[in-house]
């Protein structure tokens, strides 16, 4: 991979963010209308702080453009599923103005949810349509399952990226090159993961994300009879026992999940660590529920140069994700 490219932390300038609509009636049946109206709420709320591109299915162009109308530009594209951060390219910005992007293998979280093909060739097709540089990588890998400090330093789960419905066979140490190598990292910091998600194998964007170099928001769970918070727990402690590539320990403002949030599927994503970063705002997952204000509150204080934004999610999430889970940022092209 050529030097001069770095990738970027979530929180540093964005040109753009892009996502996908939600059309696949086969998979997501009575829930898809509330999700397709939760979408636009969340493409109304991020294009307050930067520019939207929304990839939309051919047979769907004309709903989608309906309903976004102009807070977003749709682009024509065959895909599958609506998962932009696990599907699409993982951007990175060059000297002079030049971008790139890493096309990870993609297949549905391990084979979960055909077809998925199309959604494979989302990365390419998006840099294409960019003219950014095409870094290939074998390794299958989801842009959910990791989280970035712009420093060098890189968290993500063991049992996602190491999950043998990924990349069977593959060691810790092979896996970890490669991420070294794609992402010009210093560090990789490893956490155990979450074997009770069912859907990403326990992705790193629903339990820690950077604020800033050297500090995390991490998510709890108050309820100690949950065995979910035991798991949270032991990836905190973990967590805290590593150092980042500058040797620093890792400041941490602990942000409890959704847990009184109405559960209404087996994959139900119940994070507030889901949320996404734009310029000058975080667009923050909110469940109806008495705990999202606080979720608010610390997030507002966690980014005090920020603008925060919550919409709900409870459709979505019924899906296994969030804001996060939907949205992929393209940086600003010039590197600093």
């Amino acid at each position: 991979m050529n030097d001069i490219f770095r990738k970027p932390a979530e929180f540093e300038k964005h040109e753009r963010t892009w996502m996908i609509w939600p059309h696949r009636a086969d998979l997501y049946e009575h829930r898809l209308a509330p999700m397709q109206a939760e979408y636009v709420n969340i493409v109304s709320a991020i294009s307050q702080f930067e520019p939207v591109n929304v990839l939309a299915h051919p047979d769907h162009v004309e709903a989608a453009r309906n309903a976004l109308g102009n807070k977003a530009h749709v682009i024509p594209m065959v895909v599958d599923d609506f998962w932009m951060r696990d599907s699409g390219p993982t951007f990175l910005a060059g000297a002079g103005g030049q971008q790139a992007g890493i096309n990870w293998k993609f297949t549905a979280w391990g084979g979960k949810h055909a077809p998925w093909d199309q959604d494979d060739l989302i990365a390419p097709r998006v840099l294409a349509l960019e003219k950014a540089q095409i870094h290939e990588s074998w390794l299958v890998c989801e842009g959910g399952s990791f989280t970035f400090d712009g420093e060098g330093t890189l968290i993500i789960t063991e049992t996602s990226i190491l999950n043998p419905n990924r990349n069977p066979g593959v060691n810790k140490a092979l896996v970890e090159s490669e991420l070294m190598a794609m992402l010009h990292l210093e560090k990789v910091v490893w956490l155990p993961g979450d074997p009770m998600d069912k859907e990403t194998d326990g992705h790193v964007d629903g339990m820690c994300s950077f604020v800033r170099p050297g500090v995390v928001l991490f998510e709890t769970n108050p309820n100690s009879a949950d065995p979910h918070a035991r798991i949270l727990k032991q990836n905190l402690k973990c967590l805290q026992s590593q150092t980042d590539a500058k040797g620093r320990k890792f400041e941490v403002i602990l942000l409890p999940e959704a847990v009184e949030a109405e559960v209404t599927s087996s994959i139900f994503c119940r994070s507030y660590i889901n949320f996404y970063i734009a310029n000058g705002g975080v667009v923050v997952p909110g469940y109806g529920i008495e705990s999202d204000k606080t979720a608010v509150a610390i997030i507002a204080a966690a980014y005090p140069n920020r603008k925060v934004v919550q919409v709900q999610v409870n459709a979505i999430a019924a899906g296994g994700g969030a804001i996060h889970c939907i949205t992929q940022e393209q940086p600003a092209s010039v590197i600093e």
